[in-house]
């Protein structure tokens, strides 16, 4: 049925809405960032320093910071480290200390030391049950006179996503600073717990893997950032460090799955793609067994992990793009859009310009670009889907209506018959008709000459017998009627008047033989054929008994 699927419109993906959602999510996100703050932030010229074994338990005073060694910076596999920075206050007043890049902390302690020694002492960290003053943030209210402080900070973390750095600033100033970081993580995560609820709920009502797998990613992500950025600590208490770093190596591996059954990569069509994607899956479920050794290098291998669907992805979506596949045109752009903040978010150390604002933030952005672009590439193919399983319904039904259909008067066929004989009630009757003189006009004026015949009696017949009957054409010159009411006689009269019709209109030579019986007679259908069809052909015997006597009478020829 070609002619079918050519009269469907074709549709091509929507790249250019697919590109302008692309523009204004990342200009909505982006107007979030504020300008640079650092010039509210107090000059806090620092070193970082790790603890000899002799002093690992002691409080540290200034007098033995002397001699420990310096870091330039600290390990992503964490450790034990001091922070030791001089500040000048020039006007007294409320102040707040917090750290910028990063907000993955397991405990801190900051120490201040004035002109008489030890004057404040704060702790926190997403391990620590001591509550955060300021929602989302490690920020701790100091009240400071004019002049010089000394800040030590220890800071002991199974791992850090990236470097965090002590900073100062008047708590007016902080308190506006943080708010647009932390609207975006409500955001970011709004987004992520309501997509991942509908794509799991997609997932068990269709039982697909690819929404399936993409609701795992997202879960991943969604457990990653309210760790790291504090929404699970502040909301529900929940401080387990690990959660940071634990959920995205196995949403790696569930992101690989997902791009394998978004992009159809199966053994048959995409051999070395599929092989490719086997292996990563061995290595992420090696770093799995790796992190449960050494569980300080989880979250490094996380960065391997999204290093490695990264690559994969924009491979695959280049593979499958280039042979046509319009759902893996628009997964690329995802990808693309996704591949720079992702891979700056996985390798940058610091943000520079921005206290208020973590790596964590970026990363919170790419993810939540790609969540949203994805779901955008999903439902594309969504309505790939129920476009093709449209055109596959139309030509189901246009086939069924050409098996069950004459072609020639457009009746109900043979086929048809049988279906409706099936639905007959046992008060309902059967007709059979055979359309007299058909031969005769083909034999004489050709077939066209009978066809005419056949479509003026099939045409005539049905209008006659309106939805109380139903005309079927069995083949040649043989009919039938099913009568649900079981209104034979009615039937055969619209019969006889049709013919009569047929003869005004030209086919003096035509006619109409019938034979009818309820369903009641005998209810077997090849029995009830058979009664039908002795009764036509003994009807058409009377019919040209009669015509004989008639023309015998008036003198004329049969």
């Amino acid at each position: 049925m070609t002619f079918v699927a050519a009269a469907l419109p074709r549709r091509r993906p929507p790249a250019g809405a697919f590109l302008c959602a692309l523009l204004m999510l990342a200009a909505a996100l982006l107007a979030l960032l504020p300008a640079s703050a650092s010039a509210a932030a107090l000059d806090l010229a620092g070193n970082w320093f790790r603890p000899t074994a002799t002093l690992q338990q002691d409080r540290p005073f200034p007098p033995e910071l002397r001699g420990l060694p310096a870091v330039e910076r600290l390990p992503a596999t964490g450790g034990r480290f001091w922070y030791v920075a001089r500040v000048q206050v020039s006007t007294p007043g409320h102040y707040v200390l917090d750290f910028r890049n990063s907000s993955v902390i397991g405990n801190f302690r900051h120490h201040l030391y004035g002109a008489e020694g030890l004057t404040q002492v704060a702790e926190g960290g997403i391990r620590s049950r001591v509550e955060n003053p300021y929602f989302l943030r490690h920020g701790r209210d100091f009240e400071l006179d004019a002049g010089e402080y000394l800040l030590v900070t220890e800071v002991d973390s199974p791992f850090f996503l990236a470097q965090p750095e002590p900073y100062l600033a008047p708590q007016a100033h902080y308190r506006a600073s943080i708010k647009p970081g932390n609207a975006l993580t409500l955001a970011c995560l709004g987004v992520f717990l309501g997509l991942g609820l509908y794509y799991a709920s997609l997932a068990v009502a269709r039982r697909r893997a690819v929404e399936g797998m993409y609701a795992l990613f997202i879960l991943g992500n969604l457990l990653y950032n309210g760790s790291a950025l504090l929404v699970f600590p502040d909301l529900f208490g929940i401080r387990w460090f690990y959660l940071i770093s634990v959920p995205i190596l196995f949403s790696n591996i569930a992101y690989i799955l997902f791009v394998r059954a978004l992009l159809e990569i199966r053994r048959d069509n995409h051999p070395h793609l599929h092989r490719l994607s086997r292996i990563l899956l061995m290595v992420l479920a090696m770093f799995v067994v790796a992190a449960a050794f050494r569980p300080n290098w989880s979250l490094e291998l996380d960065r391997y992990g999204v290093g490695l669907f990264l690559l994969y992805g924009l491979g695959a979506g280049s593979v499958c793009a280039l042979r046509g596949n319009p759902s893996a045109r628009l997964y690329l752009v995802a990808n693309i859009a996704f591949f720079m903040p992702g891979v700056t978010s996985i390798t940058l150390l610091r943000l520079e310009g921005y206290e208020a604002f973590y790596v964590e933030h970026l990363g919170l952005l790419a993810v939540a670009i790609e969540v949203l672009l994805l779901a955008l590439v999903l439902s594309y193919q969504f309505a790939q889907l129920h476009r093709e399983k449209d055109e596959a319904l139309v030509r189901a039904e246009e086939n069924l209506r050409v098996a069950y259909t004459d072609a020639l008067t457009g009746l109900p066929n043979r086929y048809a018959l049988e279906l409706a004989m099936a639905e007959l009630p046992a008060a309902g009757s059967l007709t059979f008709v055979d359309l007299d003189g058909l031969k005769r006009y083909n034999d004489t004026f050709g077939h066209h000459r009978g066809d005419e015949l056949i479509r003026l009696f099939a045409v005539s017949l049905a209008e006659r017998l309106g939805e109380e009957a139903t005309l079927h054409r069995l083949g040649g010159d043989e009919f039938a009627i099913t009568a649900p009411d079981g209104d034979f006689v009615r039937v055969e009269a619209l019969i006889g008047a049709t013919a009569e019709g047929l003869r005004d209109s030209g086919f003096v030579f035509s006619g109409a033989s019938y034979g009818s019986v309820r369903v009641l007679e005998n209810p077997g259908k090849d029995e009830l054929k058979q009664l039908a069809d002795m009764r036509m052909y003994e009807h058409k015997r009377r019919r040209k008994l009669r015509d004989g006597l008639a023309d015998g009478l008036t003198g004329t020829a049969p």
